[in-house]
């Protein structure tokens, strides 16, 4: 969650406004508390689309229509008004993950869950037609699951049966794969239509994935219009509940009380929501919501707190909780409802579990070509990645749509996405523990790796991610400044960089209390990590940008030549010239890594090792088909992994020297990057990822 800015309102109605959740395609989105301390999200249309007074009728119009709904299975519509000129919408907050996030951590739910969610949603949607509303967005991500059963949230967006849908230009106004054929068509559409999507729900519950499914969005609309869908992984005894609401004809889908009467669900349904582990995931998060909002008492409810006329004191430590676990829905309509989601929402945000276990992998045979861990898994991966980022269990990459996702090293299986990650200002490892990213408004994110759990966030400018240790993060700001944050959520200092860095994505090393840096133009610069007060500049140093390593207070420097600086003063120790020198972006030394005092690089052709004080550590071996820009050679049991281009694929070859090599062969051209743990290396080869032995 973001402080309020200039131009934000404080107060909208009752609600006095403590933060900004996010924007989507039609509002902004506050949380608000009213005088009882009660919370609640607050939508308030943009300003550009308030100026239109038909638009804005209509949202107001909608949601006051929407109020008329009392259904206990709704998030429902609080209030809305004109203030100010502009309209705004307040929903009910709710504590519980939404059916999406259970499924993905807690795999499909059973015979009786289904059962009694089928029944549930059913009768929530009978209640909704009765006033003759259509609710045009029922999908997995709109169901929380709360101690009282399963909530239908975003309920502001329905419509007035046979109404069109509230859209800007553009817009799709229908989810893929749940969206019913007549919406995906563009026709006017009635009650049947939550039916065909209270079918896709149901039938991701019990099977685990969605039922439609295309490469491209595309795809996925024609298979609801034309194709079937796939019920392979729906338990066979289920079938019979979900098979009739994908009837294509609107008019041969059951009706919802049918579907709520077919379901047979079991009795006394709420042991359901409060037992085994979706049920204490549950309980801690309604515990988080009470917290959040609770009111403060005895001493600390006296006068001068914060806590004037009766509201709850929200602090910018509780805010930050907030912001860490919860999700904002804002699907193309006038409503919206926020609540806590993905992840433990931890009591504290800072409140970090220990690192995750996990068990080393054989080494394998240094003979032949080696036979993958796991994979290839094909699509997972945004073809412009970062290098994996492996962390303890998982693996950590740009996902294929947008966003990061991590796969468990052990099998490949996705552990979790986060979609609105922005993946091109990197990632990276706090500690072993957490998983820093930045999202499209700058804001600085932590994850904890094992889970995906959102912890804390920090407002923080991000333009790029450059290192991290278990004690700060240092970053790029988007105006070029360099930035450190503390793993306590605080800025410890701000500074100039001794050597412009805006206008790319400079890379960096840190060791040795020292922030070592290239910039995309070649130029190197140490800064100290204390204050980021300048050390030294090292300029025309390679070609591009060509991360450092560090080692032992020693800085390795590829490009131009293979240089070890002292870090603190930037005083040469040595420096080895390349076989040929870089010309036009080619030939010249690669970016060095370090690993048991040897520094490996690639020069030219050949992968070379150097001892710490520049005496060779074995011979030269000669590698053909690779070519700039290169990766950091990777080492990893008594290999060292090499990525070569075209249609070589990544090859290994003895620490101790000589011409044996392994290679693993890939096509699909240069976009491939490698990195290793655990006795895994883990490939990245375009949109695929596959994780080989090492020996």
């Amino acid at each position: 969650m973001k402080p309020l800015g200039q131009g934000d309102p404080l107060r909208l109605g009752p609600y006095r406004l403590h933060g900004v959740l996010g924007e989507g395609g039609m509002g902004k989105v506050y949380f608000g508390a009213d005088a009882a301390g009660r919370p609640a999200a607050v939508k308030v249309l943009l300003p550009e689309l308030a100026h239109d007074g038909h638009l804005a009728d209509r949202f107001l119009r909608e949601a006051r229509t929407a109020q008329a709904v009392t259904s206990e299975g709704v998030a429902r519509v609080l209030a809305a008004e004109l203030e100010g000129g502009r309209p705004w919408i307040a929903t009910e907050f709710l504590a519980g993950p939404t059916l999406d996030d259970a499924v993905e951590r807690f795999g499909p739910l059973d015979d009786a869950a289904v059962r009694e969610l089928a029944r549930s949603l059913a009768r929530t949607l009978q209640d909704v037609h009765a006033t003759g509303l259509v609710h045009r967005d029922v999908k997995p991500p709109n169901v929380v699951l709360t101690s009282r059963g399963p909530r239908l949230i975003d309920f502001g967006i329905a419509r007035p049966e046979h109404g069109l849908t509230l859209t800007r230009t553009g817009q799709i106004p229908v989810t893929p794969g749940y969206g019913a054929p007549e919406q995906v068509l563009g026709r006017r559409v009635g009650p049947a239509a939550d039916v065909f999507s209270l079918g896709a729900v149901l039938a991701f519950a019990a099977g685990g994935r969605p039922v439609y499914t295309g490469a491209e969005i595309t795809a996925v609309l024609y298979e609801v219009v034309h194709g079937e869908p796939d019920l392979e992984a729906v338990p066979e005894g289920l079938r019979y509940l979900v098979m009739p609401c994908f009837a294509k004809d609107p008019a041969a889908r059951p009706l919802p009380s049918q579907v709520a009467d077919a379901a047979a669900a079991p009795r006394q349904p709420e042991r359901l929501w409060k037992a085994g582990r979706l049920g204490e995931e549950i309980r801690q998060r309604e515990s988080a919501a009470r917290r959040l909002t609770a009111r403060p008492t005895g001493p600390s409810a006296a006068p001068g707190d914060g806590t004037a006329g009766g509201n709850p004191r929200l602090t910018r430590r509780r805010l930050l909780l907030a912001a860490g676990g919860g999700a904002l829905v804002a699907a193309g309509g006038g409503g919206t409802a926020w609540w806590l989601s993905r992840g433990d929402a931890p009591s504290d945000p800072f409140d970090i579990p220990p690192p995750a276990k996990v068990q080393a992998a054989q080494l394998g045979s240094a003979e032949g070509s080696p036979t993958p861990l796991w994979g290839p898994v094909e699509n997972v991966a945004d073809a412009g990645s970062p290098a994996p980022l492996p962390i303890r269990d998982v693996v950590v990459f740009a996902a294929s749509g947008g966003g990061i996702a991590a796969r468990r090293v052990i099998d490949g299986r996705e552990r979790w996405r986060v979609g609105d990650a922005k993946a091109e200002a990197g990632y990276l490892s706090i500690g072993d523990r957490l998983v820093a990213t930045a999202d499209g408004e700058g804001t600085l994110r932590t994850w904890v790796a094992a889970t995906g759990s959102p912890r804390w966030t920090v407002d923080a400018q991000v333009g790029a991610l450059l290192a991290a240790d278990a004690h700060a993060v240092y970053l790029l700001t988007s105006d070029g400044r360099l930035r450190c944050v503390g793993t306590d959520g605080k800025v410890r200092w701000t500074q100039q960089p001794p050597l412009a860095l805006s206008g790319g994505h400079p890379v960096a090393a840190l060791g040795a209390s020292h922030l070592v840096l290239c910039t995309e133009t070649g130029d190197m610069a140490a800064v100290r990590a204390q204050d980021g007060s300048r050390a030294w500049v090292r300029k025309g140093q390679a070609e591009g940008p060509l991360r450092p390593a560090v080692d032992g207070g020693i800085a390795y420097l590829g490009g131009r030549t293979l240089t070890a600086l002292r870090i603190t003063d930037g005083h040469e120790l040595w420096s080895q010239d390349p076989t040929r020198p870089p010309r036009r972006g080619t030939y010249g030394w690669g970016p060095p890594t370090v690993a048991g005092g040897v520094v490996y690089a690639l020069d030219c052709d050949a992968l070379r090792s150097q001892h710490s004080d520049g005496s060779q550590a074995a011979d030269p071996v000669m590698i053909a088909g690779v070519t700039p820009p290169w990766r950091p050679p990777v080492v990893q049991g008594n290999g060292v992994w090499i990525v070569e281009s075209e249609d070589t694929g990544v090859t290994g070859l003895p620490r101790s020297g000589g011409n044996q090599r392994q290679t693993y062969a890939l096509t699909g051209g240069q976009s491939r990057s490698i990195a290793a743990s655990g006795n895994r290396l883990f490939v990245l080869n375009r949109t695929s990822l596959l994780a080989l032995p090492v020996y």
